[in-house]
């Protein structure tokens, strides 16, 4: 039995316009909690997310789309605009990629003060294996002007955010827009896409954080100037106040989770497990990077040993790790952290921003061994 009770890893959630130094959730965070869903840690399994499992995360309502009479308008700075029905994509090139998608404020909990927003802990994350058509060919085809200097994405959703009514819209250089791997995608794990995760057309951007891949896209334009709407220039950045610009959210950071091991006391998700050997495993990613080390420490990161890894699940997918652990008796602290190809490794203590935006610190859990 657990004689004793050990603090929960997550606090409460957030990320707005507000702070807030308690655990006491306000009833905004609540709603909010409610109407998105996050990926429970065990789902870490599967090489590929089942889609009632992934993460989402919706900022007004899912709108409601006929497939038969819906369009993707392809204009602006282009020669050949053109209307297309979901058809005329579905006979363009046809590419499944598995992509691990993160939501840019994964871990918002753990940062303090925290803002109001939606209350993440750690499992805002999934991988799926998306289908869909290459955006650059499509923009090849319309004759994207040279004067043109971003693409804007627009999807269905509506709202208000920031006292500011507006459709959800983000931007992509012409050059990030370009790259191979962005695509429009009308499938996820080999099924239509469903209403939530933008049926019946959305954009797949992978290696960004969640809110660049446009979910329930109805136009795409060229435009000649930065797009300097709310979703690009007043949230997702980078702020250390209210009045700070600060720096745009962009591509994901290296991290890795691990698979809590044992059995959950049903409040604060503490881990029991037996004495003896455990194989702890989890997975790690790094966006458009490769992850080239994971280690695991038992003791709170006072010392940390390499893990196993396995091969990634793909080029912009997570790959799965592993560790043999002697788990003694008592209370103890696991930690996992990853390195990626570039060098960088996840902090030991996050970096406060105000939004509570790209939080990759070492995931902690709990454990009490009997």
């Amino acid at each position: 039995m657990i004689n004793e009770r050990v603090e929960g890893l997550f606090h409460a959630v957030g990320g707005g316009d507000r702070m807030a130094s308690t655990d006491m959730f306000h009833r905004e965070e609540v709603q909010l909690a409610s109407r998105n869903r996050g990926m429970p840690l065990e789902a870490l399994k599967y090489n590929i997310t089942p889609a009632g499992m992934h993460y989402l995360l919706i900022h007004f309502d899912i709108p409601y789309l006929d497939a038969d009479t819906w369009n993707l308008e392809v204009g602006g700075l282009v020669a050949n605009p053109v209307s297309l029905s979901l058809d005329d994509i579905k006979s363009r090139q046809s590419v499944t990629m598995p992509v691990t998608m993160e939501c840019a404020g994964n871990g918002r909990t753990l940062l303090e003060p925290r803002s109001i927003s939606q209350p993440w802990g750690l499992e805002a994350i999934g991988t799926a294996e998306w289908t869909g058509t290459p955006l650059g060919p499509m923009l090849e085809d319309a004759g994207v002007d040279p004067s043109a200097v971003e693409i804007l994405f627009t999807g269905q959703d509506r709202g208000v955010q920031g006292d500011e009514i507006q459709d959800y819209q983000r931007s992509l250089t012409l050059e990030d827009a370009n790259r191979d791997e962005v695509m429009l995608v009308y499938e996820m794990n080999g099924q239509p896409l469903q209403p939530q995760h933008g049926f019946p057309m959305r954009l797949i951007v992978p290696g960004w954080y969640g809110m660049t891949s446009v979910k329930w896209l109805t136009k795409i334009e060229a435009i000649s100037e930065h797009f300097d709407g709310f979703q690009m220039d007043q949230t997702y950045r980078y702020k250390q106040d209210a009045d700070d610009p600060g720096e745009p959210v962009d591509l994901i950071r290296v991290r890795a989770l691990m698979i809590p091991p044992g059995i959950p006391d049903f409040l604060t998700r503490t881990r029991l497990l037996d004495a003896g050997p455990v194989t702890l495993e989890g997975r790690a990613w790094a966006g458009r990077l490769g992850v080239d080390r994971v280690e695991v420490s038992a003791n709170n990161g006072e010392s940390w040993d390499d893990g196993s890894l396995e091969e990634p699940v793909g080029k912009y997918a997570w790959r799965a790790w592993s560790f043999d652990w002697d788990a003694t008796p008592g209370n103890h602290i696991l930690s996992v952290r990853a390195t990626d190809s570039e060098g960088n490794i996840q902090p030991t203590d996050q970096p406060w921003n105000y939004q509570g935006m790209g939080n990759n610190m070492v995931h902690r859990v709990n454990v009490v061994v009997r």
